[in-house]
């Protein structure tokens, strides 16, 4: 079995390009927020669960209304919880058989929550990639377009960078350019035991 390494970073810190560069190196990758859209649309069982949850706006002609959903539990934790307790468990299956297809020593599981969500505890070992929280969010404004006040909120509802750098097992540091984030990441995957 391979040794499941979680990947996480809080929006903007370079998670999902230290994923690509481990891609590159020959890692395997799971991506789970990306799995999780997929999945919210293929599981039937799963999207009657949530239209109960949050009602049939859920979905517009059968495919996961995202605009909506997030609406909707942004500002309610509750509501954000029980939506959580729905999709988790259908990804943690999906990852499951994932794992179970790869041949590779280490793989990576890529998750904005894996603090959040105590999935570090299933992983061999953690890796955050991390970075100064205003280029975090000029990376973010320039990337997504959104404006420095959603971010900020979307920032706040995220766990300090400060705990997640004592739970890591490993810390890459995004503050400077691509090409320093690659020889970082290079690094960090050659000391791999």
């Amino acid at each position: 079995m391979p040794k499941i390494i979680g990947l996480t970073g809080g929006i903007g810190s370079g998670k999902t390009s230290v994923a690509k560069i481990l891609e590159e190196q020959g890692f395997p990758v799971y991506y789970s927020d990306d799995e999780a859209k997929n999945i919210v649309n293929k599981d039937p069982m799963l999207k009657d669960q949530i239209i109960k949850l949050l009602g049939s706006e859920s979905y517009i002609d059968d495919v996961y209304n995202r605009k909506y959903v997030a609406e909707k539990v942004f500002n309610n934790a509750g509501l954000l919880e029980q939506l959580n307790h729905l999709i988790h468990p259908a990804v943690r299956i999906d990852f499951e058989k994932w794992v179970k297809k790869q041949s590779s020593r280490f793989v990576f599981k890529e998750t904005a929550l894996l603090f959040e969500l105590q999935l570090n505890k299933d992983c061999y070992k953690s890796l955050l990639v991390t970075a100064d929280d205003n280029l975090r969010m000029k990376r973010t404004m320039d990337r997504d377009g959104k404006t420095y006040r959603e971010i900020e909120a979307i920032m706040q509802k995220q766990m300090p960078e400060k705990e997640k750098i004592k739970l890591a097992d490993y810390v890459i540091y995004n503050n400077s350019d691509p090409e320093t984030l690659r020889i970082a990441t290079e690094a960090f995957a050659e000391d791999l035991e």
